[in-house]
Formats: structure tokens, C-alpha cells, sequence
């Protein structure tokens, strides 16, 4: 009997007015106990939702038949994605992607074109000057530099070059880095690397350390080209994108105003430094180094208190840290335009399907820097996916057309931006030559030099008895020349040979007088003592203003193709823009065979980079435009990358054949600008397109 029927149990219980009667039968049901209501809780689970943790032992009533179905709908995508095909996946967030990307620009249109656009318009101009400044640091620095340094013709070349090895590198990782780590935190890395080795650069005293520093900056300097048009396009509506754009691309030429007019105002002032002894010197040139970093340090601050790029967190999943900005963004625009009573109205964004999640390595699983390199290897992995991404064949033509184009235009222009400093050095150095003076066959004796001598070939000579003291020789040649009892003290020298000289009981105090100044000449019970250590900077070159000028109206003379292709952008379209530019350019090169004097040359350069920088501007725009979000980036570093190999190769290449010829570079950098332009008429026009 203590075993009972579960019918029998069930007829025991017998509904009567609203409430159970339980049987009579000697055994205890809880039957003296008042009837609950229908919506009373029992005192276990007062206090807890349905969706509250379940204890052991809890009651937790009879599950609704709807609640159940609901459960198993939500839970069954997350099961069915396991086993279904990759593939699959990714066609369903590419229809996720394509749905935000039409939602995403009626929401910025929504928030409208005003002052955050314009707050972060600035901030990120400041980190785009650095960039147009860390091109100009070296080329300044490098004549004051090789003195300070004592470099050779090969390290000279090598600390030129080396910047862009930086940049390029930097392009491809940090650009590649932002698509997985996010735009702000990318950009802030980029700035805060640059702007350390920047700063360090200008105390170290030896080449190889200083050497490093730069190639350090230039890496860091070279992620914010690419992170800095795939931020800002990603506030952009459709209609504002391509001329704010342009607009941006203006920093680039405040940034080679700034360096022109720094070195100017800093260089040629060499007491503006101290010393630390014989070993440490930091000259005028050092504090020009700093003063360069200055912008970089700037937008550094200011991004701090910048978001996020709302269209990268809506890529990664995370809504409701995009909604947030995105409101952030309205509300920010709606009271500059007086306007605080609008209401954001969006409620929900569409997110993509996200089929490869990063899996966080829990705080126990091995050691801490076993940890630190899964993550990094696991970056890493995804940057290069991202990479050969970019080469399907969904984008791989574009990619293709794109790489030359940029490389074409890389190839020529920073070829050509060298070249024409160097060939007017050139100018400069044969208008000095026409103008030495030669002496032949003369005879000093018991005479003291204590003043410059400058520019002159003494032939055949005879000094006897002769003082040279406190003074400097410069540009000054001695050839078949005899020097009997002289006495040379605090000499100091530039570009000074002796050359088939008889040297004969003369001494040599605290001079720069080294061994390799005298070619081929007989010391005879000559001494030398206490020689100047280290390399001197010379005194202010007569020629420093000239090269300053060009560089301040090479950089100022992008001005009017800055305007027009701003303006014209969204009119005209980006590819007849570059290609447009491109040939204009071209044609430009054409008129440098009528270049043989110096200020022709400047006029021609001015001229080419005035029609260059819509090409440049058109193909940052059109490179943004082109490759979806989580692939922006990354695509927007390989070109610039490409680009920074292209100004390697046409630095290299243009500079060798100066005081040689002018025809193999206008006519290779002609040819190429040819090539790019018309092949950039292929490239598919995207100014109404929406960003993916």
C-alpha cells in the first residue's frame, strides 16, 4: 500500500470551487494549510526572475510550452553554425554587411555634416602633418647631420632612404592592425611610437643609434595614412566624403609648410644648442628634430578624447557601443546647429554575422607570455588573412590597377621631389666653380693667415715661414704646392685637399687637417698635434635659403590642386580626377628640358606638384572607397606601402643621374605618370557608392 498507483494519486486530488480537496486517508498532504493564489510566489523563489540562476533543490515550476520553443529557437543558430559550412557563413554576413551598409549611411546622414565632423577633422590633420613633416625631417637635417656625425657619401644615402623603409613597413602592419584592433587604438599606437623615437632621435650622438631611431618613427608615422582616411571616411555620408576628403589631404601640405619654415628659422642658428663636454654636442639641428614632433604630440593628446569609429564596432558586434557614438555624433551636431531638441531616432543597427571570433585565453592557461604570443601570432594570422583577402577574386583586379597606379605615381613624383633640389644644387655648385680663383706660382713668406679662404686652387706654391692661424679654409685646393717651417693652429676646414705636396718641418696644432686631406703629398719631420676630434658643422651655407624657399613653395604650391580637387570631387568623379592629374603631370614633365637654370627649375617643380596633388588626393579617396570595412585598412596599407617602395626605388634612381642627364628621368617619370593615368580609367567609379 506505500507504493501507490500514479492514477490513483491523481484521482485523489479532486478540483472543488476554485480549490483541491485531498483525500481523507491518514496521510499528511499539506492539507491545514491555507490555499495560495494563482499568482503568489512560493518563499523559495520570492525575489528571483525567470531567468535567475537555478540552485539546487529550487522549485521552479512547470515550464510554459512557448517559453520551451523559444528557448530551443534562440539556442538552435548558435548549434546549426558549427556544422554548417563556412562558406554559407560568409555569404550571410555578406548580406549583413550590405543591409548595415544602407542603414549606416541613412544613420549618418541622420547626424548630420557638423561640429564633431569638424572637431575630428582637425585632430586627425594634426596626425597627417606629422606624416607630411617625418618626409621633410631627414632632407633638412642631413647637411647639418653629416658634419655632426661625420657620415660618408653611402650612410648619407642610407639615413635618406631609411625613413621610407620605416613608413613602408609601418603602412602594411598598423594599417592591417587597425581593421582587427580598431582605428583609434591603431592611430594612438602609430603617433605615440613616432613621437617617442622622434624625440629620442634628436639626443643620441652616434649613427647607428640614431639611424634606428628614425627607421622606429618612420614605421610608426607610416600606420596613420591609412588609419587616418579610414577613420574619417567612416563619419562621412555619401555626399560629404569625397570633398572633406580632399580637404583632409590639405595637413599633408601644411606639414612640409611647417618643416620648411622650422628649418629656416632653426637650422642656420647654430648657437641654439649646448654641449656636455667633447663627446656631446646638441646643435641647432637637434632642436629642429623636436620641434618636428611637435604636431605628432598634439594629435596625440587630442585623440584621447575621440571615439571609437562606430562603423568598426559594428563590424566586431559590439552595438551598443556604436549606438552610443553614433548618438554622441547627432546630439553633438544637433546643439551646434541650435537645434538640442531632435531626437536620435534610431533604436536598432543591423550587425554582420561574426564567424571568426577571437577566443580570450583565460588567466590560467600556461604562462603570461605564452599567452602574449598566442595573441599575437593569432593577430597577426588574421592581418595576413586579411591581406591575401584583398587579392580574391572579388577584389583582386582592383587591387591589381590600384598597386600600379600608386606605384607609378610614387615612382615619379618622390623621384622628382628629390631631383629637383639636387639639380639645383647642381646649378648652385657650377655657378660656384665658374667662380673660383686660381693663383699660380706664388711665394709667401713670414706671412700670418688669420681669415677665410674660400673657393681657390693655389698651384705650384712656395710658403715659407708662414702662420695660419684661427681661420678656415673652404673649397681650397693646394696642388704641387711646398710648405717649408709653417705652423697651422685652430684650423678648421671643408672640402680642403692638398694635393702633390711637399710638407717639410711644419706643425699641425688643433686642426681638422686628417690624413685623407693630403693626397699623395711628402711629410718630411712634419708633426701633428692635438687634432680637432670629431666632425664640424660648417657656418651657415650661403645657399640654405634658397633650399629652404623651394622646399616652403613646393609644399605651398599643392594649395590650388588641393582646392579644385576638393571641390570637384564628388563632380567630375574620382577617376577622370586621377587620371586627369596624372597626364597634366605628365605633360609637365615635358617642360622640365627647358629647365637650365634655377629659377626655371623651381617654377617647373611648382607647376608638377600643383597638378600631382589631385591624382593623390583622388586616390586616397577612391582606395577608401573601394574595399569594405574590415578590409579598409589593410587594403589602404598594401598600396601605401607600395607606394613608400616606389619612392625607394624612384629616389634612388632619379638622384643618380644628376649632373649627368636630364633625360632618363623626365622620361621615365613621364612614361610612368602616362602608364598610371590611363590605366586608372579602368578602375571603377565609386562616388555613389555607399561604404561597405
Amino acid at each position: 500500500d506505500g507504493y501507490r498507483n500514479t492514477n490513483q494519486v491523481s484521482d485523489d486530488y479532486r478540483y472543488q470551487d476554485g480549490s483541491y480537496d485531498a483525500p481523507n486517508d491518514g496521510y499528511y498532504r499539506g492539507g491545514d494549510e491555507p490555499a495560495q493564489e494563482e499568482d503568489a510566489q512560493s518563499d523559495v523563489t520570492e525575489g528571483h526572475d525567470e531567468d535567475d540562476e537555478v540552485y539546487e533543490g529550487e522549485y521552479q515550476g512547470i515550464p510554459h510550452p512557448d517559453d520551451i520553443k523559444e528557448k530551443q529557437k534562440k539556442r538552435a543558430p548558435a548549434v546549426d553554425d558549427e556544422y554548417r559550412d563556412r562558406a554559407d557563413l560568409m555569404a550571410e554576413r555578406m548580406e549583413d554587411e550590405e543591409q548595415l551598409a544602407h542603414q549606416y549611411e541613412n544613420i549618418i546622414e541622420e547626424c548630420g555634416h557638423g561640429r564633431f565632423q569638424w572637431t575630428l577633422f582637425f585632430v586627425l590633420g594634426l596626425a597627417l602633418m606629422a606624416d607630411g613633416v617625418e618626409v621633410f625631417v631627414v632632407g633638412f637635417v642631413l647637411p647639418s647631420a653629416e658634419k655632426d656625425m661625420c657620415l660618408s657619401s653611402s650612410n648619407k644615402g642610407m639615413l635618406g632612404l631609411i625613413v621610407y623603409l620605416g613608413m613602408m613597413v609601418g603602412a602594411v602592419l598598423l594599417g592591417g592592425l587597425a581593421d582587427k584592433l580598431g582605428r583609434k587604438q591603431c592611430l594612438i599606437i602609430s603617433l605615440a611610437i613616432n613621437a617617442a623615437f622622434a624625440f629620442l632621435s634628436s639626443f643620441v650622438q652616434g649613427y647607428g643609434f640614431f639611424l634606428f631611431c628614425r627607421l622606429i618613427s618612420g614605421l610608426g608615422i607610416g600606420g596613420t595614412l591609412p588609419i587616418v582616411f579610414a577613420y574619417f571616411s567612416e563619419f562621412l555620408s555619401r555626399e560629404k566624403r569625397g570633398e572633406h576628403l580632399s580637404w583632409l589631404c590639405m595637413f599633408w601640405m601644411i606639414g612640409g609648410i611647417y618643416a620648411s619654415a622650422m628649418a629656416w628659422s632653426i637650422i642656420p642658428h647654430y648657437g641654439w644648442g649646448f654641449s656636455m663636454g667633447t663627446k656631446y654636442h646638441f646643435h641647432s639641428w637637434r632642436v629642429f628634430v623636436l620641434v618636428c614632433a611637435l604636431p605628432c604630440i598634439a594629435s596625440l593628446v587630442a585623440l584621447k578624447f575621440m571615439p571609437e569609429s562606430p562603423r568598426f564596432l559594428l563590424e566586431i558586434g559590439k552595438h551598443d557601443e556604436a549606438w552610443m557614438i553614433l548618438k554622441q555624433v547627432h546630439d553633438t551636431n544637433m546643439r551646434a546647429k541650435g537645434e538640442p531638441e531632435r531626437v536620435f531616432t534610431v533604436s536598432y543597427i543591423k550587425t554582420p554575422k561574426q564567424v571568426d571570433e577571437f577566443i580570450e585565453i583565460q588567466s590560467s592557461t600556461g604562462t603570461w607570455y605564452q599567452r602574449w604570443l598566442v595573441r599575437i601570432t593569432t593577430t597577426l594570422k588574421q592581418v595576413w588573412d586579411n591581406v591575401l583577402y584583398c587579392l580574391t577574386a572579388q577584389y583582386r583586379m582592383n587591387t591589381l590597377m590600384l598597386a600600379v597606379v600608386w606605384f607609378t605615381m610614387a615612382l615619379s613624383y618622390y623621384g622628382l621631389i628629390v631631383w629637383f633640389p639636387d639639380m639645383i644644387r647642381y646649378f648652385q655648385d657650377e655657378a660656384y666653380e665658374s667662380r673660383v680663383k686660381i693663383f699660380d706660382e706664388e711665394e709667401v713668406s713670414h706671412f700670418t693667415f688669420n681669415f677665410t679662404l674660400e673657393n681657390q686652387i693655389h698651384r705650384n706654391g712656395e710658403y715659407r715661414n708662414d702662420k695660419f692661424i684661427g681661420m678656415k679654409f673652404k673649397e681650397v685646393r693646394f696642388e704641387d704646392s711646398l710648405f717649408e717651417d709653417c705652423y697651422f693652429e685652430d684650423v678648421r676646414s671643408s672640402e680642403t685637399f692638398f694635393e702633390n705636396c711637399t710638407i717639410i718641418s711644419t706643425v699641425f696644432y688643433n686642426t681638422d687637417l686628417y690624413e685623407h686631406k693630403f693626397i699623395n703629398c711628402r711629410l718630411i719631420n712634419s708633426t701633428f698635434m692635438k687634432e680637432k676630434e670629431g666632425c664640424h658643422i660648417d657656418f651657415e651655407e650661403d645657399n640654405d635659403f634658397l633650399i629652404y624657399l623651394v622646399s616652403f613653395l613646393g609644399s605651398l604650391s599643392v594649395l590650388p590642386g588641393n582646392i579644385i580637387s576638393a571641390l570637384l570631387m564628388d563632380k567630375i568623379g574620382r577617376i577622370k580626377m586621377i587620371g586627369g592629374s596624372m597626364l597634366i603631370s605628365a605633360v609637365c614633365c615635358f617642360f622640365l628640358f627647358f629647365g637650365n637654370s634655377e629659377s626655371a627649375m623651381i617654377g617647373w617643380q611648382c607647376l608638377f606638384c600643383g597638378a600631382s596633388i589631385a591624382a593623390w588626393n583622388a586616390l586616397d579617396v577612391i582606395t577608401v572607397e573601394l574595399y569594405p570595412t574590415d578590409k579598409r585598412a589593410t587594403a589602404f596599407g598594401i598600396l601605401n606601402g607600395l607606394c613608400k617602395f616606389g619612392a625607394i626605388l624612384g629616389n634612388s634612381i632619379f638622384s643618380s643621374f644628376v649632373g649627368i642627364t636630364k633625360v632618363v628621368p623626365i622620361l621615365l617619370a613621364s612614361s610612368a605618370l602616362v602608364g598610371g593615368g590611363l590605366l586608372a580609367l579602368r578602375l571603377p567609379e565609386t562616388r555613389e557608392q555607399v561604404l561597405m
